[in-house]
């Protein structure tokens, strides 16, 4: 599956490697790889994989879930999409409350004690989605978990999560798209160790050059 995912998320450009003109973060930190998994929304064979794979990781993974919830925006679709396959309730966590009408933060009916699962698109540093853990646990839900599309496994987000004694299953993850990508022609097989290289620390931008 993982390797079926991330040949799906490389064929879209949902996944893009581009180790020789990287990409800048919001964080300023430059990097070789871009993900964005809305795209995933516009081709119907890889949605189709997508989907049908969140369902059967979730049902294997998290056999008790009751509510599925999205983080937002990017996870909504996603846990709305998995929430009809597997006939589940689903709702979204908003970044922060609303100013207006009942303030949610939390849309959707969720009642205290009930098992929830947090579906999210990708996974970096992990902030985000420990912060919509904490809603969904203040306001009373048992967190079973994140099911997630991509995760990059960088050990900040891995200390966050473990921090937070919060599980997350993904699809795939940045070694088998690398894996993947090297094998089709993406990128050249000596690019692999660089972006492993960036994964492994971010700060550290010998990789770059080339210098892996």
């Amino acid at each position: 599956m993982k390797n079926i995912i991330a040949k799906d998320l490389l064929s879209i450009g949902a996944v893009f490697l581009r180790p020789e003109q990287p990409f800048t973060w919001a964080s300023g930190i430059k990097s070789p790889i871009y993900c964005d998994n809305r795209l995933t929304l516009t081709a119907p064979a890889v949605r189709n994989d997508v989907e049908n794979g969140l369902a059967e990781l979730i049902r294997r993974e998290y056999p008790e879930a009751e509510v599925l919830m999205g983080t937002s925006t990017a996870g909504i679709a996603h846990a709305a999409i998995v929430g009809h396959i597997m006939n589940l309730p689903m709702g979204y966590v908003r970044g922060s409350a609303k100013d207006h009408g009942r303030g949610n933060q939390i849309e959707g009916r969720l009642e205290p004690g009930q098992k929830v699962v947090v579906v999210e698109d990708l996974i970096s540093t992990a902030g985000s989605c420990v912060e919509v853990v904490n809603v969904l646990r203040e306001a009373g839900a048992v967190v079973l978990g994140i099911a997630s599309i991509f995760t990059y496994g960088m050990q900040k987000g891995l200390d966050r999560l473990a921090a937070a004694d919060v599980r997350n299953v993904s699809l795939t993850n940045l070694d088998a798209v690398v894996e993947v990508a090297a094998r089709e022609g993406y990128i050249r097989p000596g690019d692999a160790a660089r972006i492993l290289k960036f994964r492994d620390n971010p700060s550290d931008e010998s990789w770059i050059g080339g210098n892996a």
